[in-house]
C-alpha cells in the first residue's frame, strides 16, 4: 500500500490519552465486636499495613446496663488500598452498617488547574511590564495589580491543594461497638456526622478567606508604608503653595444724616 495510506491509518488509530480521574472516596462502617481494645488495636494494625493512618479517634465507655462502649475512628488510606481495608475491617466482628460513597471531582480539578495556568501567565505578564516601566506612577499601578493577581493565584493554589488532599487519601469512619442491649442511634450518628462535616467545611472556608485577606494586606502594606510619607509631603507642599485667602474689604457704613 502507499505510504500515505499507512500514515493515515496510523493517525486514525491514535486515540488521545484520557484525563486522570480524581475521585473522593468515603465510607462509614459500624462493627459489633467482643473486645473493644483488641478490635481497636487490630484496626490500627490494618490501616498501618495499608500505608494509612488514624486521623482521629473518640472512645466512650458505657455508664450503665443500657449503655455500651464504642470507639469511633477516622482512618485515612490510599485509594488503591481502600476497598481491601474495608473488607479487612469487616472481619473484626459483626457488621451492623456499611455505607460507601464516591464523588468525582475531576471537573473541579481540571478547572482549577486551567485557571492556575492562566493566572500564572497573567502574573508573569505584569512582571514583564514592570521591568519595562519607567514612569513612577506606572510602577506603582503595576505593583498594586501584581499584588492582586498574586493573591488570586495563591487562593487558587490553596483550592487545588484542598482537592488534592481529598482525592489523595480515602476516608473511612469506623465505629466499633461492644455487645450490649443498644448501640449508638443511627439518627444521632447522622446528626453528629452532619455537624462535624459542616464544621470542617465552614472552618476550611474561613481559613481560605482569612488566608487570602492576609495575603492581600501583606502585599499592599509595604507600598503603603513607602507611599504614605510621599503623599503627606506632597499634600503639605500643596497647602504651602496655595495662595493665601484675601480678606474681604469692609463694607462702607451708611451715611448718618446731620442733626437739623
Amino acid at each position: 500500500s502507499a505510504p500515505g495510506a499507512s500514515d493515515a491509518k496510523g493517525s486514525r488509530g491514535a486515540t488521545p490519552r484520557p484525563a486522570a480521574s480524581h475521585i473522593v472516596h468515603t465510607a462509614s462502617l459500624e462493627v459489633r465486636v467482643d473486645a473493644m481494645e483488641k478490635a481497636a488495636d487490630s484496626a490500627r494494625t490494618l490501616v498501618d499495613r495499608a500505608e494509612g493512618y488514624v486521623a482521629d479517634e473518640v472512645t466512650r465507655g458505657g455508664s450503665g446496663d443500657e449503655d455500651e462502649d464504642y470507639s469511633r475512628m477516622t482512618l485515612k488510606v490510599p485509594p488503591a488500598r481502600y476497598s481491601q481495608l474495608l473488607d479487612d475491617l469487616e472481619e473484626l466482628g459483626e457488621v451492623e452498617e456499611r455505607k460507601v460513597s464516591s464523588e468525582d471531582v475531576t471537573g473541579q480539578v481540571v478547572d482549577v488547574e486551567s485557571r492556575l495556568r492562566t493566572q500564572r501567565a497573567s502574573v508573569e505578564r505584569v512582571r514583564k511590564l514592570m521591568d519595562r516601566a519607567e514612569d513612577l506612577s506606572d510602577v506603582v499601578t503595576l505593583e498594586g495589580e501584581l499584588s492582586r493577581r498574586q493573591a488570586d493565584l495563591e487562593a487558587l493554589e490553596a483550592q487545588l491543594e484542598s482537592l488534592q488532599e481529598r482525592t489523595g487519601m480515602a476516608t473511612v469512619t469506623l465505629t466499633l461497638v461492644t455487645e450490649g442491649d443498644s448501640s449508638p442511634r443511627e439518627d444521632d450518628e447522622g446528626v453528629w456526622d452532619a455537624f462535624t462535616g459542616a464544621l470542617a467545611d465552614g472552618w476550611h472556608a474561613f481559613y481560605t478567606a482569612f488566608r487570602g485577606l492576609l495575603v492581600i494586606v501583606g502585599s499592599v502594606l509595604p507600598f503603603a508604608v513607602v507611599l504614605a510619607p510621599v503623599a503627606w509631603l506632597l499634600l503639605r507642599r500643596r497647602r504651602a503653595n496655595a495662595p493665601a485667602a484675601v480678606p474681604a474689604a469692609p463694607s462702607a457704613s451708611p451715611a448718618v444724616p446731620a442733626p437739623a
